[in-house]
């Protein structure tokens, strides 16, 4: 049973867009379907050259900061550190549930509790979409290029997608499957097929999409970010 919750943010030089993200997650974490249950949002600040670290202290989140530009290693870092608190507290690893967005995503009101209700009905992991609001710098009909080629079964709720933007495990599951590795693109994917691997069940749902930035400056090259601007190159 799910006592606690933990959202890992990972954040390098995202002061423009965190205080964002994090307002989403207080408001995702005062549901009335969430209410209740302590919510921790860890944020990591990775070879940070801006105000990130402050934006996230002013809106008291906890802070981790480190120095490996690596979004995996910055993933991971978060998740064990809410794993090891939570065991040093004396409660078991089935009992944390770890989520995870990113500082450029906004996250919906009903995020955890749609989580939640995910694990209280067997799921060990919850793997969602993403959607993009701001197309502001990309040329006509980049939207539409990314509705054609991020292909989603919307009647059945189903998708094929993993996002580190829309992600969340069971504390658990996440320590028998090995955790993230400290890979800078593509740490998310490798996760979700250890779990599946191991024979855990995730649920893939369309119905609790995260809204990210449409940033032309990508973080990580062949991310998300990459994938945008190759849109740009095919859009009549």
């Amino acid at each position: 049973m799910i006592r606690a919750l933990a959202v890992i943010v990972p954040a390098r030089d995202e002061a423009e867009l965190l205080g964002g993200c994090l307002a989403a997650l207080r408001r995702a974490a005062r549901h009335p379907q969430v209410r209740g249950l302590p919510v921790r949002v860890i944020v990591v600040a990775d070879a940070c050259t801006d105000a990130t670290a402050d934006i996230a202290r002013r809106n008291g989140a906890e802070l981790l900061e480190i120095t490996e530009a690596n979004v995996g290693a910055a993933r991971a870092v978060g998740s064990d550190h809410a794993l090891d608190t939570t065991l040093a507290a004396g409660s078991g690893p089935g009992s944390l549930w770890l989520a995870h967005t990113d500082a450029d995503s906004v996250v919906p009101a009903g995020w955890l509790a749609r989580q939640l209700a995910h694990a209280a009905a067997g799921w060990h992991a919850v793997v969602g979409t993403v959607h993009v609001t701001d197309w502001t710098g990309h040329p006509d009909g980049a939207a539409a290029a990314f509705r054609r080629h991020h292909r989603q079964d919307r009647a059945a709720a189903w998708h094929p997608h993993v996002h580190g933007a829309n992600l969340a495990v069971r504390a658990d599951a996440y320590r028998a499957a090995g955790g993230f590795e400290p890979l800078a693109v593509g740490e998310d994917r490798t996760l979700v097929a250890a779990l599946e691997a191991a024979g855990h069940p995730v649920k893939r749902t369309t119905r609790n999409p995260v809204a990210t930035s449409a940033r032309r400056d990508p973080r990580a090259r062949g991310g998300f970010g990459d994938f945008l601007q190759g849109l740009d190159t095919i859009t009549p």
